[in-house]
């Protein structure tokens, strides 16, 4: 430790802020993108405050057992321009900021923003790997067609980048769902189109342990994408957050999920739906950091259990 973790500059954990991918394996980006919410606003701020909030975290990963530095080359890449406003323009910028870093075989994390960002994301992850599997840690299923006529929002992406054959649904998994309804036809259109549901009572009665093995014999063999909207947690641990459900999972319970993934072949990860100026001492934020950092520990145990085998671009 060259210096205490309250100096320097804000980027996450203080990684260095470079934009050449030569060399890295995991680039952070934020995408302060809003424009695609229903209710609260604010999540163009949620970047800025969960890098804030990463300050506090620490290389070492006690419970995975590993120092996550000394197997990844990570780098904080800054926020992409998006345009306010312009949601279909700021899907270009997101394909065009995320286009060299996958052409990197660098493995992108971004920070939202709301959760319309995993369409852009997804559209560049799935020009390099092809369809993907999703893992969608949330409360909602995303897969209305529209909201009130707008069909590019927070609660609609998940469908379109089905319709646009970004996402292999066989290999589809959201966990979490759960609160009211405008019908009984929103929950039946995601597993019409595909995807495996697990409600959040189907978790908390079930434990931890069983769904992860469930996600990941869903999931299989293949490039996955992870999406983590903060609204999964309950509000009582995640208040700063635009869509809150009450009734939900605890941070311990997140934590544990996200680490029992381990061994799978994450191609990309977002964090999404951070509000700061609804959050109550920066307990979301930090929970969103540290969600990002059990991300790196997943992406640094694959490189340490492949016995430091090169990074190899895809083809």
């Amino acid at each position: 430790m060259k210096s205490p973790r309250f100096t320097g500059i804000g980027s996450f954990m203080r990684l260095p802020q470079v934009s050449e991918m030569n060399g890295v394996d995991a680039a952070i980006l934020g995408i302060p993108f809003d424009t695609g919410v229903s209710y609260r606003v604010g999540g163009r701020f949620g970047p800025a405050a969960i890098r804030e909030a990463s300050r506090l975290l620490r290389p070492y990963h006690v419970e995975h057992e590993i120092e996550i530095f000394d197997h990844l080359s990570v780098v904080d890449t800054g926020d992409l321009s998006v345009v306010p406003g312009n949601i279909q323009a700021s899907y270009q910028v997101m394909v065009d900021g995320l286009r060299p870093i996958l052409e990197a075989g660098v493995v992108p994390l971004a920070i939202g923003g709301d959760h319309a960002i995993t369409l852009g994301e997804l559209r560049a992850v799935a020009a390099r790997y092809g369809p993907v599997g999703l893992i969608d840690f949330d409360s909602h299923t995303d897969t209305w067609d529209s909201y009130w006529g707008e069909r590019y929002t927070h609660g609609t992406w998940c469908k379109r980048a089905i319709e646009e054959g970004l996402i292999d649904t066989n290999r589809g998994v959201q966990i979490g769902i759960r609160g009211s309804l405008y019908g009984s036809e929103d929950r039946g259109g995601a597993r019409a189109l595909g995807l495996h549901l697990i409600p959040t009572e189907d978790l908390l009665q079930r434990g931890v342990e069983s769904v992860v093995a469930e996600v990941k014999q869903r999931i299989g063999a293949g490039p996955v994408f992870l999406t983590f909207d903060i609204d999964f947690v309950d509000p009582g641990f995640a208040p700063g957050t635009g869509t809150p459900e009450v009734g939900g999972p605890t941070s311990r319970d997140a934590l544990r999920l996200v680490r029992g993934l381990r061994g799978i072949e994450f191609v990309g990860f977002d964090l999404v739906e951070v509000q700061p100026q609804y959050d109550s001492g920066e307990v979301t934020s930090l929970l969103a950091g540290t969600l990002l950092h059990e991300f790196l520990a997943l992406i640094a145990l694959c490189r340490r259990d492949q016995q430091g085998a090169p990074r190899v671009a895809p083809a």
